[in-house]
């Protein structure tokens, strides 16, 4: 626990300053030549934090588009390892501060874009969007999550879904466990029954992990319409609702295995047969499926399956992966030319199915889209939505940090009460 704790205090430092940094805030437009790599061609800067498999299989199948169609462009992998961005964030605050913006970033789509925004980081791109027209392409509520004032500062690439839990067939068979649980309660039920035969019941990876899984029991307690009201001004945190789920998160974290050190060893516990459940977002799908160079090789409904999150049924808590144009980039015109690569039906054609997400575009190829991927598009199309805390939906990153205090402090001290008090000051700080 002490190795979590010391984990949580670095990034809090380092995640705190986001929303105040104003580092590209009067840097203008292309303050710096871009740099040159060999044979005289310009290197464009493309900063993320996907690194592991599946994630960076999707990121190189768009780079490989990106540079047939920009003979004249070399794509500079700026990515950044860790799970959820964490580290990444805290790096990207660095450079902005320093006045050395990367030439686009990945962020996620919704409140997290809003420090950056207003600390005049970014470029609006809502002439790119009418260039492209895409407006016409993107859902109508991706595009109002991603615009501050009627303007649109980032291009998303996905849809991904929160609340997946992923489970390994022959140890719910086992345990005597017939199906996966739809409710918190069938949910502890199944988790003693495994415990009961000695294997993990639920595995878990390092500290954004276990914000990721409180979402989802959030949302599977509260219900959709009250999960999604925690969000506005004058929230009650501190409401026997909200306790009652809490009390549940915590019994559910009782039976979580040793922290692996990402989302990836989490998940594999579940293929492998070690764990019996997981509760992570739908790109752990292409690293259970994608071939063992680029993930598992595992195979669906034998190695690895998949439902919505206990109590979650019917409702998509949803984030989106976006990239931006920062102002004072070193190569405009490069990143430019990746926007308009990640905007595009080939672009997310090429990158969603290995990174086991679903296009952020309405005219995506469905043929491309199989097996978990077809269940992810028609829910997309038909469920309610609700919005990531973890994954920058939901809350900008101020609040987040407070967040991630208050469950960093919980894992320690499993202190339900200190823990509802503490998302309740959170959410009175920082509410937008």
């Amino acid at each position: 626990m002490r190795r979590w704790l010391a984990s949580v205090s670095i990034t809090m430092v380092s995640v705190l300053g986001l929303a105040a940094c104003g580092g590209g805030g009067s840097g203008g437009q292309a303050s710096q030549a871009p740099a040159s790599s060999g044979g005289g061609k310009q290197q464009v800067e493309v900063f993320s934090w996907w690194t592991g498999p599946g994630e960076a299989d999707g990121l190189q199948a768009m780079r490989k588009i990106f540079e047939e169609k920009n003979p004249n462009l070399t794509f500079f992998d700026a990515a950044v390892a860790g799970g959820s961005g964490d580290k990444a964030k805290a790096l990207l605050q660095s450079k902005l501060q320093a006045n050395t913006p990367p030439d686009t970033f990945q962020g996620h789509a919704g409140a997290e874009l809003q420090g950056y925004i207003k600390a005049g980081n970014l470029e609006d791109l809502t002439p790119l969007y009418d260039e492209l027209k895409l407006k016409d392409v993107f859902p109508a509520q991706l595009v109002e999550q991603i615009s501050v004032d009627g303007k649109i500062y980032s291009v998303p690439v996905n849809i991904h879904r929160s609340n997946v839990l992923w489970f390994n067939p022959a140890v719910l068979k086992d345990a005597g466990v017939a199906a996966a649980p739809k409710t918190i309660e069938e949910f502890i039920a199944a988790l003693e029954k495994v415990k009961a035969k000695g294997k993990i019941p639920l595995s878990i990876g390092s500290e954004w992990t276990v914000t990721h899984l409180m979402e989802s029991v959030l949302l599977g307690s509260l219900g959709t319409d009250a999960y999604n009201a925690l969000f506005k001004p004058g929230a009650d945190w501190n409401s026997p609702q909200v306790t009652t789920a809490l009390q549940s998160f915590a019994k559910i974290m009782t039976y979580a295995g040793d922290p692996q050190d990402d989302w990836q060893p989490a998940a594999k516990q579940v293929a492998d047969g070690e764990a019996a459940f997981n509760i992570m977002g739908d790109w752990a799908y292409g690293y259970f499926h994608n071939p063992p160079e680029g993930g598992l090789g595992k195979t669906s409904k034998t190695d690895f399956d998949w439902a919505p999150s206990p109590g979650t049924e019917g409702t998509y808590l949803w984030l989106s992966d976006s990239f931006t144009l920062p102002k004072g980039a070193k190569n405009r015109d490069g990143a430019m030319a990746w926007l308009k690569v990640a905007a595009s039906k080939e672009g997310q054609d090429a990158f969603n199915p290995k990174k086991g997400s679903i296009p952020a575009r309405k005219d995506a190829d469905q043929s491309l889209y199989t097996d978990y991927l077809a269940d992810a598009l028609k829910d997309w199309s038909s469920n309610k939505l609700a919005g990531s805390i973890q994954h920058g939906v939901s809350v900008n990153q101020p609040w987040l940090a407070s967040i991630t205090e208050a469950v960093g402090l919980f894992i320690g001290s499993k202190d339900v009460k200190a823990l509802q008090q503490g998302l309740s000051d959170a959410a009175k700080s920082n509410a937008q």
